[in-house]
């Protein structure tokens, strides 16, 4: 067991699959409440200051002190989540409110982003942050706060950093680096790019704020975003969602007519799906069913397992090998939802094939941890996870046990 973990894996039994809802549900309970909440409650939940340490090692070292918007965002919306859904304790919101008064001390300024780095205290020690990704895990942070408080304010600074970002992202000079981060530093400049990962956080805080105040606004933002990904970025000549586009959403030019960012594509599904089901439009659930089917058939790894994330090139099939937890763990989520609502065959194998993989080779049970790698080399190796970053996976992970808990509760 590593020092300070306190955690003890539990003994091997046979692996519940979706033909046993009630033992896997038991499995992702234990993960959640017995694993992945009381490592944050000893190691990253900061009880001075507020907000979450997540530059944290697998067996609680802190690697520094440092926060970001990014990580106080997102683990506001866990926590609010936590307590709207799973017993309304109070420690929860406790947790998500301290997270909310650090990011306080650092609001900024009127046509800026937020800083991409604060000390421990709150303060800002960095720029404000050229891309929205900050700005809008705050803004999903604050609605889900909204939610679980039943308060205006917050839900108020939700829609105002919402409508700032979407009013950044419509610049023609928005994120001209963007194809890098996919293609690497010689990909060509891209100035006021459309990306699928960029509508994924717009439809996600659009549809939140939307749960508790249904306006116009927001709902024509959803709309947009749903448009953008499923008319637009749908390549139909390989059948897979190019990731980039020009801004007027015209069909890409070389290199960016190759790249297929799975990652974004497998996130998003879930959401579109649930949109799907908002609209009450069969339809378009058939659509994206067929097109995640699809993408997850190219993406999987037939040698070792998983999926990949990152394909460089199409024809050349030129793809980045490492793997990423988070791109394992939305697929399961998206699985789960059409096995809930479809009870295909196909899903529900996808499911428990995915959680058998992931469980196998992510976990680090066998390293004393209760943690997962957020991150590895193309075997999952723990070697390749140890060379990395220190960082507590403190989002995606959660985020698929809470929802598939909450469809498990359904099935």
């Amino acid at each position: 067991m590593l020092a300070g973990t306190g955690f003890l894996a539990a003994p091997a039994l046979a692996l519940p699959g979706l033909d046993r809802p009630a033992e896997l549900r038991a499995l992702l309970h234990r993960d959640l409440f017995q694993g992945f909440l009381p490592f944050m409650e000893r190691h990253v939940i900061d009880r001075e200051y507020g907000g979450f340490l997540c530059d944290t090692d697998c067996d609680g070292t802190h690697a520094d002190t440092y926060k970001t918007p990014l990580n106080e965002g997102r683990g506001i919306w866990v926590y609010s989540f936590l307590y709207t859904h799973f017993g309304r304790d109070e420690r929860y919101l406790d947790v998500a409110r301290r997270s909310v008064a650090l990011l306080q001390k650092s609001r900024p300024a009127d046509g800026e982003f937020w800083s991409a780095r604060l000390n421990r205290e709150g303060t800002p020690v960095a720029p404000p942050a050229a891309t929205m990704p900050g700005d809008l895990a705050v803004c999903e942070g604050l609605a889900a706060y909204a939610l679980a408080t039943k308060s205006q304010e917050p839900l108020d600074r939700a829609r105002q950093l919402l409508n700032r970002a979407v009013e950044a992202y419509d610049r023609a000079d928005y994120n001209p680096g963007a194809g890098k981060i996919f293609l690497g530093p010689d990909a060509p400049p891209t100035p006021g790019a459309r990306n699928v990962g960029s509508w994924m956080l717009l439809l996600r805080c659009a549809a939140q704020i939307r749960e508790a105040d249904r306006n116009a606004r927001t709902t024509a933002l959803a709309d947009r975003a749903v448009e953008a990904v499923l008319q637009h970025h749908f390549n139909p000549a390989c059948r897979l969602n190019n990731e980039i586009l020009p801004h007027d959403l015209s069909a890409p030019a070389a290199p960016f007519d190759q790249l297929v960012y799975f990652g974004h594509t497998i996130e998003i599904t879930w959401m579109l799906l649930e949109e799907a089901l908002y609209r009450r439009d069969p339809a378009m659930f058939q659509m994206v069913t067929e097109r995640f089917r699809r993408h997850v058939d190219v993406a999987t790894d037939r040698v070792y397992g998983g999926v990949f994330h990152n394909l460089r090139n199409v024809d050349a099939n030129r793809w980045l090998l490492d793997k990423v937890l988070w791109a394992q763990l939305e697929t399961l989520i998206d699985a789960l939802l059409v096995a809930e609502h479809t009870g295909a065959a196909w899903a529900r194998d996808l499911f428990d094939s995915m959680n058998a993989y992931v469980r196998s080779k992510w976990t680090l049970q066998q390293h004393g941890s209760p943690l997962w790698m957020y991150a590895a080399d193309r075997r999952a190796t723990f070697a390749s996870f140890a060379a990395m970053p220190k960082r507590v996976e403190h989002y995606h992970y959660p985020r698929h046990l809470m929802l598939d808990l909450l469809r498990l509760d359904r099935l």
